[in-house]
């Protein structure tokens, strides 16, 4: 079974990712799996090792764990999600990146503080799924919910060319949406009309299915502009391609990305090349 990756520290944020996440895998049918990383040093007390303790203390962060997951999915009243739950030692990257190699993980979510905000990404979690993995990343702020159909909307100039699994995670988010409609915004600082046709021909071949809307932005400040169509125009989930050097990338070196989330936005869907 497909499933839904969501990265946890038992906080209220990650709670509401999994909220998220499972609200997601019950249109999909899909399963989702909380997977929360130990830190090698968590635990030790003062370097002395002891392998009796450190064991009881890995076996109560595992049922906590589970206790924590299964509370949330019942809490929803999701009890027909299945729900797995995964805790091992290590750091958050390889520890995601392992699993992912030997699932067929379609998307990761992870939660963030800030209750319409992304506040805290710069050197958060998050912001390290983004920049350092290739994985379809799914941020969901604190009280974002999954509602029936999400307007959801692409930022993109073109430039990149998405890969499977990113096609893929698109395509089951508007599978999700109950519309398979999306808003497609070309962001690019000046026109090119053999570039601009080319890219929404390859968009269409890629998502065949999907009933697309192009909107254009021809700006030196692409931010600027992506915040102004997203307040005018209404965008639940808005998603972007990570490529660097372009000007979607901005959005990832700068606080503008905070300021695109307190546009309405209610989570971020971040996609490769």
């Amino acid at each position: 079974m497909k499933q839904i990756l969501v990265a946890t520290d038992f906080s209220r944020s990650a709670g509401n990712a999994l909220s998220y996440a499972l609200a997601m895998a019950k249109t999909l049918k899909m399963e989702v799996v909380a997977i929360h990383v130990i830190h090698p040093t968590e635990g030790i007390n003062n370097s002395t090792y002891n392998a009796i303790f450190i064991e009881s203390y890995y076996g109560n962060k595992r049922a906590a764990l589970k206790e924590w997951a299964e509370n949330i999915r019942e809490r929803e009243n999701l009890k027909d999600v299945k729900l797995e739950t995964i805790c091992d030692v290590g750091f958050l990257k390889t520890v995601i990146t392992k699993h992912t190699e030997t699932n067929p993980v379609e998307l990761l979510v992870m939660g963030i503080t800030g209750a319409t905000g992304i506040s805290g990404i710069v050197g958060s979690n998050a912001s390290m799924a983004v920049t350092k993995m290739r994985i379809p990343t799914l941020i969901v702020p604190l009280e974002s919910s999954f509602t029936n159909f999400p307007i959801i909307t692409l930022a993109t100039d073109y430039e990149t060319v998405l890969s499977p699994k990113d096609i893929t995670a698109l395509s089951e988010l508007l599978k999700a949406s109950g519309t398979r409609k999306m808003q497609v915004l070309y962001v690019a600082e000046k026109s090119d009309e053999v570039h601009i046709q080319t890219g929404e021909k390859r968009i269409r071949d890629l998502l065949p299915d999907t009933e697309i809307e192009f909107n254009y932005i021809m700006d030196s400040s692409a931010p600027n502009g992506i915040m102004d169509f997203i307040k005018s125009n209404h965008t639940d989930i808005l998603c972007l391609v990570k490529h660097h050097h372009n000007i979607i990338y901005r959005l990832f070196t700068s606080s503008t990305v905070n300021q695109v989330m307190n546009k309405t936005v209610k989570a971020i869907l971040v996609l490769h090349e």
